[in-house]
């Protein structure tokens, strides 16, 4: 996390300036709020986000909710009145309980981020009875059995030529690989990471 506060004109905006925060995982806009010097220093000294709301003041993001953003990057624009943040979001970003205030069907450019960020709320909100997704995710030999179990079919749908059943079968396998993932804290966006360093 590396930001020059002092390279940043709060002046422009009235003592402000505009946060946009982002999921570092799969790059979805989480939010956008405003921060002062004081939720700035307060974001940095912490590790944690920090804004400033005309309603409530000087505001740690989570504080009430255990909603917390985690700091993963701040970078200021080149004008130093906007504030890139990149976080690994505890939770909703927004107090509708969606994971992005610009609603969940923004989330990510493609549907493997969407699926991830329905994953990562099945994980922070308690459903009773359980969701499908939150049963896995509590049971680690269900989890891994269901991979198995996914990844025979998927083959044996490669192996018949059966174009249809192998999407499907690919679709279960995918979704079951990424509820996996969630356990031992990595998600799609780690995936893309790890393709992307391929590539090159």
């Amino acid at each position: 996390m590396t930001l020059d506060i002092e390279g940043l004109d709060f002046d422009k905006g009235g003592g402000l300036v505009t946060v946009v925060t982002q999921d570092a995982g799969n790059g979805a806009v989480l939010m956008v709020a405003h921060a002062d010097r004081e939720a700035m220093e307060k974001t940095v000294e912490t590790g944690e986000m920090h804004y400033r709301s005309r309603t409530r003041g000087l505001w740690h993001k989570g504080a009430t909710s255990g909603n917390i953003q985690h700091v993963v990057s701040l970078t200021g624009d080149c004008d130093g009145d906007s504030v890139l943040a990149r976080v690994s979001p505890a939770g909703p970003a927004c107090h509708t309980g969606a994971m992005s205030c610009f609603g969940d069907e923004s989330l990510g450019a493609d549907a493997f981020s969407r699926l991830d960020a329905v994953i990562q709320s099945r994980a922070t909100e308690p459903q009773s009875p359980p969701s499908y997704t939150q049963r896995l995710l509590q049971d680690r030999n269900l989890r891994l059995k269901k991979i198995g179990e996914e990844a025979a079919e998927f083959v044996t749908a490669c192996a018949d030529g059966d174009k249809v059943r192998a999407v499907e079968e690919a679709a279960d396998l995918i979704y079951h690989v990424m509820v996996a993932l969630h356990p031992v804290g990595a998600g799609i966006g780690d995936v893309k990471a790890e393709l992307s360093k391929r590539a090159k």
